[in-house]
């Protein structure tokens, strides 16, 4: 999933500004009002007399709106915030013909660059669930980055999966879950007031959890990891009630996933969600 509109918007000129005009019926000043919704969202927004002179001038209008590029735009949630504004502006500028038009090919841009959106009447980008997975995913990757030690727990980790390919087997999922779970260790041992070395310690002194049963839920699948021959150690084979298979690491990796923001204070949470 790319993901985000920030890092298409060079796209958006050929996918929907240009499709959107391509009628002999749109007023020629169209850019007068998108330019308008836009500035705001702008890194460096034009002064009051700047906006002024460009909204004024059709041609102006276009070519600022045309030059503007991704680095200029205060980001993705700004981004997300004029693309919206943008539908009841073109409505209220000409009609809800030409509003629809707009909306429809929103939906085939999403579609076709795989973004981390739906998009509902009238016009409100939400973000999906898979989209909302892929951000966490990212900044955890972009969080480990930032420590030597954590950034080789993560490569390792990433390593395990990407070994999949050639070889299935059970060992080879083990080492899977291993290294997920070394991931979160190192990670949990980092947040502030943290002086356990063990998942299971780490979890019982974080403070971020909502319910002690989520707490509870974490310990046990660190004791599975544990317990289960092979994975973190010799475990207790009489525990195990079958072989570990693909569907364990699919499960393991998303679950173990999404108790990374209750192991770090580096993940903001509306971040994840909307976007910076």
């Amino acid at each position: 999933m790319r993901g985000k509109f920030i890092g298409v918007w060079s796209e958006t000129w050929r996918e929907i500004w240009t499709p959107l005009i391509d009628d002999e019926d749109v007023p020629e000043d169209i850019f007068c009002e998108l330019y308008r919704e836009l500035a705001p969202v702008l890194k460096a927004q034009p002064s009051v007399e700047n906006l002024a002179d460009i909204i004024d001038n059709p041609a102006q209008s276009r070519e600022a709106f045309e030059n503007i590029t991704a680095d200029d735009i205060a980001g993705e949630r700004a981004l997300v915030a004029f693309l919206e504004a943008a539908h009841p502006a073109l409505d209220d500028f000409a009609n809800d013909a030409l509003s629809n038009r707009y909306f429809n090919l929103l939906v085939s841009f999403i579609n076709k660059f795989n973004l981390r959106y739906d998009l509902r009447r009238p016009c409100s980008l939400c973000p999906t669930l898979s989209g909302v997975f892929a951000s966490l995913v990212r900044d955890l990757r972009a969080a480990a980055s930032q420590d030597a030690h954590l950034d080789g727990l993560m490569k390792e980790f990433e390593d395990a999966i990407r070994d999949l390919r050639t070889d299935c087997s059970d060992g080879r999922i083990k080492t899977c879950i291993q290294k997920q779970m070394n991931l979160l260790e190192a990670i949990g041992r980092r947040c502030p007031g943290v002086t356990g070395t063990t998942l299971g310690a780490i979890c019982n002194e974080v403070g971020t959890w909502p319910h002690e049963k989520v707490k509870e839920a974490m310990k046990s699948l660190y004791s599975f990891a544990s317990d289960y021959p092979g994975i973190r150690h010799g475990g207790t084979p009489a525990s195990a009630l079958r072989a570990i298979e693909m569907r364990d690491m699919i499960a393991m990796s998303i679950l173990l996933a999404g108790f990374t923001p209750y192991l770090s204070d580096q993940f903001n949470a509306e971040i994840v969600y909307r976007g910076a």
